[in-house]
């Protein structure tokens, strides 16, 4: 039973990847195309999804900066998939004291590779696919802490969601 649900675990984690910033579209998509993408990109963490009304409420929310002729760029994307992934363990008003202090420090395309890098490295890690936890980076700022506990945080949940669901799953199914 234990391989089964560890097999089960690894579904869809094993393989996944963050888009590097440069495979994020920057052609400009609407806001129903954005939370597409996002959503697509993320389905593999099971409940990690973004809406257009939740995009809407960011940008209402000055978390990311308003589309250009209804468009968001490839920035606005990383932010987005940042803020989607953040969301399931803390609130709005906290990722955005992140974001703020993450625009005052590195600019998008670092802070994003970097959470990129570490939460593959936390996610494979968490769920049994790599033996080590790398250090990604060179220096242990307030900031990279700060969002490498989140990472964890937001990982651990998706691990408990996902184990949780595979033993009910198995209990229904008398597997």
């Amino acid at each position: 039973m234990q391989d089964n649900i560890r097999s089960k675990m690894l579904e869809g984690i094993a393989d996944f990847r963050m888009p590097c910033y440069n495979e994020i579209p920057d052609v400009g998509l609407f806001l129903d195309q954005t939370a597409k993408y996002i959503s697509g990109v993320l389905a593999p963490l099971d409940g990690i999804t973004v809406t257009g009304s939740m995009i809407s409420n960011y940008v209402k929310k000055d978390l990311i900066d308003n589309p250009v002729k209804k468009q968001y760029d490839r920035d606005q994307i990383a932010y987005l998939i940042f803020i989607a992934v953040a969301k399931s363990m803390l609130p709005l008003e906290s990722i955005k004291t992140m974001i703020d202090m993450q625009k005052r420090t590195y600019e998008a395309r670092t802070a994003y590779e970097y959470f990129c890098r570490e939460f593959e490295n936390i996610l494979l890690f968490a769920f049994g696919a790599k033996d080590t936890l790398e250090e990604i980076g060179k220096s242990n700022s307030d900031q990279k802490i700060m969002l490498r506990n989140t990472i964890i945080a937001v990982v651990h949940k998706i691990y408990l969601d996902r184990y949780i669901a595979i033993c009910r799953e198995s209990e229904a199914t008398g597997a």
